[in-house]
This record gives C-alpha cells, structure tokens and sequence, in this order.
C-alpha cells in the first residue's frame, strides 16, 4: 500500500477551498493511505472528512527547536508522494526537511514544482488545481460534502437568509459595515420574507448587535456555533451574504 501526505495547515478559507483537492488526491490514490499534515483548529473537520486515514498535527516549531523539528521531520517522512496544498514559505522547507522526498509543491528542486509569476497570479482554486495536474492528476470529481451538510442543524425558521459580518481581525478593510448588513436585513425580510441568521465567533457579537438594532427579527447565533454546524446551516439557508472570511466560503462549499 502506498502512502500519501498532504499538508494543508490553514487558514479557513483556504482550507475549505482544498475541499476539491483532497478528493481529487482520495480519487487519484484510492487504495492508498492518506494522511494530512494540518494544524489544531481544523483536525476535526479533517478527521470528519472521507479523504483521509490519519490526521497529524503540525506544531510549527521554531527553528532553534531541535526536538520539536525533529518530531517535525518525524511526520514527513516515509511517504511515497506529498502533496504540498499550503505552499507557503514554510512548507517549502518541509521539503528538505524530509529529506527530499516525491513532492508536489513549490519547492525548490521538487519533482513537481509549481513556480513563477503566473503562479502568483492564479486564484487559489486555479493555482491548486494546476498544481496537481502538474502532478499526473487529472480528474477533478465534485466533493460530496454530505457529511457536513447532512449534520443536524439549530432549529431555525422555513426561510432564512445567512448573512457573515465578521473577517480576519487584522484585516478591518475587509468588513462590510455592520449597519449596511442592517439594512440589507430589513431588505430581506419585508421584500422576500427572509429571516436573517447571523453567524461569526463571539468577536462578531457587536455586528449582530447591530444587525438587530436595524432589524430586530434578526437571529443571533454568533458565539453559539461549532465549526461544523455552520455547514449545516449554509446548506439549508435561501442565500448568503458574508465578506471574504471562512465561514462564507463554508458557505459556498456547502
């Protein structure tokens, strides 16, 4: 049986986007034991998802961390092809960390090197995509997401409309205002008789705070939902809104 490593360390988004990937690998390799290099906040849903066999945990050791580098090296060896999805400067390295072994990735002197500016000019799907079928895969089967999207979901009205105010916090550019998610969700709800949900961690709950105060039929779920729930949620909802942030791109998925 051959074994396959794939790394994708995060963040949400990007995580979630790999989506079609891993089952593109799982279908290209389907007898083979697939393990996915990948940080805390994510091994649940890796571990709940049909793609993998093993779940290993990259601590991101620091350079001048002798053991934790060498229980590093630890996961990355022994593998008869990886897939490096983070392609980051940091997964690059992991390369040689390995020792050099198959690899599909950025890294230098790799056997399936993906590199250039026209790399860097791709969207993440294209780039991921391209990337793999620089290494012999070529069929791209949709991911059945049945698993997340079949979850039992909060009761939540016939006819809702999810709406996703938060985004990285270091990155404040990228939020809508709230008060324009207020209007949208008195919008919503006169003309198409749409429930807003709001979802987001509890650092969200000022925006849903101000969501209510425009449109107090607003529900509130931001703080009381788990990673997995909101795919549950998306899958049932009439539509999204949501800004450049994880559980949008959940959304999307689902």
């Amino acid at each position: 049986m051959s074994r396959i490593l794939v790394i994708r360390l995060g963040a949400l988004g990007d995580f979630v986007l790999s989506f079609g990937p891993f089952a593109a690998i799982r279908a290209h390799h389907p007898d083979a034991e697939i393990t996915l290099l990948t940080t805390a906040p994510f091994a649940g849903l890796a571990r709940a998802a049909p793609w993998f066999d093993r779940v290993a945990l990259d601590a991101r050791p620091r350079p001048w961390d002798v053991a934790g580098l060498a229980r590093l090296r630890a996961q990355l060896v022994g593998f008869d092809r990886t897939y490096d999805l983070q392609t980051s400067g940091r997964s690059g390295w992991y390369y040689w960390l390995a020792g050099r072994p198959s690899w599909s990735g950025n890294a230098w002197g790799c056997d399936f090197p993906q590199r250039g500016p026209a790399r860097e000019a791709m969207h993440t799907l294209e780039r991921q995509r391209d990337q793999l079928e620089r290494a012999g895969i070529t069929a791209f089967p949709r991911p059945d997401l049945s698993f997340l999207t079949g979850r039992p979901a909060p009761p939540l009205p016939e006819r809702f409309a999810l709406l996703v105010p938060g985004a990285s916090a270091h990155r404040p550019g990228k939020r809508w205002p709230a008060e324009k998610y207020g209007e949208l969700a008195g919008l919503l709800l006169a003309a198409h008789g749409l429930v807003p949900v709001v979802v987001g961690g509890p650092e969200e709950a000022p925006a849903a705070a101000a969501i209510r105060a425009a449109c107090p039929e607003a529900i509130d779920l931001t703080g009381q939902t788990a990673l997995l729930d909101i795919f549950a949620i998306a899958a049932r909802a009439a539509l999204v809104v949501g800004n450049d942030t994880g559980p949008t791109h959940i959304a999307t998925a689902a």
